[in-house]
């Protein structure tokens, strides 16, 4: 019983993103007490990442080292760039443009690991890049923010970076150490983390929401085309450059979908915590539009795998005859 609710819950998550959202713009005042509690929240989902972690997954990360740096560089790279461009192109105002450059910046999600198991993609790749990208991201992070955006808000390197550190990297290790010392505790315990961590992103867009209805309202179509393009055109250059070079088709996959699927709920918990509420709609939106774009890219990907095999079974049946 319990699994069909975490089932239910985490598959309709984005269903669940968008009723929260409209509910908060109409009964802003409902959610707002909730959001100085969106840090601990957010730790609860990195714990709970640490506890899915094994020590393969450390030892992945070796087997493979060439294809995780590369991941790494792009996922830094690529997302940045593009949120650079996009927030030029459209002209955004300061206090939306940070959390373009915030969803940017942020490593991975780890949405992206499922998307990728359900894509018949490299998992392996996937958990190793989101992992190493997440103990980087207290250092690369506040960096990235501060050469892309530092000209025009005011950003405090140093706190920001012990920020990450006390809601992300220290949640993470705490949870590999639970997973190391007490294992059969901890498998009993992540049947229900997937549910935690919908719950934290649906009351996180929630709490946005409700501080920043009116920037919604005003620009809410505009946030969402650069949102929908960010993430598409970081899926196609993750894609592209994981071709070029030289990958198989499961770590082309893996690229594809970890480059363009970002922490949104870390980017959403920045702009709160260092700049504005409104800040924080862009990871708001783009915690919605991933999980789409990222469901209809692995069904894509089934669907491409499914006819290759009838074609190669209809070959095979014509080559007997």
């Amino acid at each position: 019983m319990l699994q069909k609710i975490v089932r239910f819950c985490t598959k309709y998550m984005s269903v669940g993103v968008v009723l929260i959202g409209i509910f908060s713009v109409f009964f802003p005042n409902v959610l707002k007490p909730l959001a100085k509690y969106i840090p601990i929240m957010l730790g609860v989902i990195m714990f709970g990442m640490g506890m899915s972690l094994t020590p393969k997954d450390f030892k992945n990360v070796f087997k493979q080292p060439k294809n995780v740096a590369l991941g790494t560089l792009l996922q830094f790279i690529i997302m940045p760039a593009l949120a650079f461009i996009l927030i030029k192109v459209f002209a955004l105002p300061p206090a939306i443009a940070i959390g373009v450059v915030l969803v940017g910046c942020c490593p991975g999600g780890t949405a992206s690991n499922v998307i990728s198991y359900i894509a018949h993609a490299d998992v392996a790749l996937s958990v190793s890049m989101t992992m190493v990208n997440t103990i980087l991201a207290p250092f690369v992070t506040p960096f990235l923010i501060w050469l892309i955006a530092g000209a025009w808000v005011d950003i405090s390197f140093t706190s920001m970076m012990m920020s990450i550190v006390k809601m992300v990297l220290l949640p993470l290790l705490i949870g590999v150490g639970f997973n190391y010392f007490f294992p059969k505790q901890v498998e009993k315990v992540t049947t229900v983390t997937p549910l935690l961590s919908a719950l934290v992103i649906i009351f996180t867009v929630g709490c946005v929401v409700s501080l920043s209805g009116h920037t919604i309202i005003d620009n809410g179509l505009i946030i969402l085309a650069v949102v929908i393009l960010h993430n598409l055109f970081g899926m196609a250059l993750g894609y592209f450059c994981a071709k070029k070079f030289g990958m198989n088709r499961a770590q082309i996959r893996a690229m594809s979908i970890e480059v363009g699927m970002q922490n949104s709920g870390l980017a959403s918990t920045l702009a709160l915590m260092y700049f504005t509420a409104a800040g924080g709609i862009a990871g708001a939106i783009f915690s919605v539009w991933h999980n789409v774009s990222g469901s209809l890219f692995a069904s894509w990907c089934v669907g491409r795998d499914e006819e290759e095999e009838m074609e190669n079974k209809s070959f095979a049946g014509e080559a007997a005859k």
